[in-house]
Parts: structure tokens; C-alpha cells; sequence
């Protein structure tokens, strides 16, 4: 019953069902992708990143400087999960959700984590002077 009860506390909140629902649909984001979703301060975002974790429902994996986060095999296979994905299937929130996922998703995670931090996160590529008189 304990696994059941920590499962309903860690669902029992909009922005990690939110997070829950968009790794649904998206097999993984990383951490900016879904702050930039959820339109939360990172440090929120990462408390409820940890809550699900705790639970066993998502987990992250370190790449460089992102962290992605994925459903765990066993809540992606479970039937609370499926229930959840058929009763907020029709949800205005999760239809917005969508279409903001796929401009999220379309655009460059550095990018995003430069909105979000500021340009010393993820420096901008350097660009390569033209040299004087070339029409490049």
C-alpha cells in the first residue's frame, strides 16, 4: 500500500502531472524543456523532478550539462498511467500542452537553457568573421 499511496502523492500535483503527462508524449526532455513548459522557476521544476524520481515514476540520465528524464519502464507499463492518459486525453491544459511541446521540442535545448539562465549557461556558438570585402 505504500508504493501506491507515494505513486498518488507524487501525481497529486498539476505541474508533475504535467511533466508525467509530456513524458507521455515525448519519450524524453530534458529539465529546461520541461521548466519551459511548465513556465516554473528551475529550482521548482527540479523539486518536482525529485518528488517523481523518489516515487519511482521517471528517472534522469546525464548527459554533459542535461539531464533527460524518461518514465521508469514499470510505471510507463502501469495501469494508473493508462488511466491517466485516457482521462486527461480530451483536457484543454493537455492539448495546449502538446502544441507547446512540439515548438519546445523543434527548438534548440541550448537556446532554451540561454532564455532560461542567461548567455554564460550555454555560451552562443562562436561565429566566424567574414573577412573585409567578401560577400559570404
Amino acid at each position: 500500500m505504500d508504493t501506491a499511496v507515494t505513486t498518488l502523492k507524487a501525481l497529486a500535483d498539476r505541474s508533475r502531472l504535467r511533466i508525467v503527462l509530456a513524458l507521455v508524449e515525448h519519450e524524453e526532455l530534458c529539465a529546461c524543456q520541461l521548466t519551459e513548459l511548465l513556465g516554473l522557476a528551475g529550482a521548482s521544476v527540479s523539486r518536482h523532478l525529485a518528488q517523481l524520481d523518489r516515487a519511482g515514476l521517471i528517472r534522469g540520465r546525464k548527459t554533459g550539462r542535461w539531464i533527460h528524464y524518461h518514465l521508469t519502464a514499470s510505471f510507463a507499463a502501469s495501469e494508473p498511467l493508462a488511466w491517466l492518459d485516457r482521462a486527461t486525453a480530451a483536457d484543454p491544459r493537455r492539448r495546449d500542452d502538446r502544441a507547446a511541446l512540439a515548438a519546445i521540442v523543434a527548438e534548440d535545448p541550448a537556446e532554451i537553457c540561454r532564455r532560461q539562465r542567461g548567455p554564460t549557461c550555454c555560451p552562443a556558438p562562436a561565429t566566424t568573421p567574414t573577412p573585409a570585402g567578401s560577400t559570404a
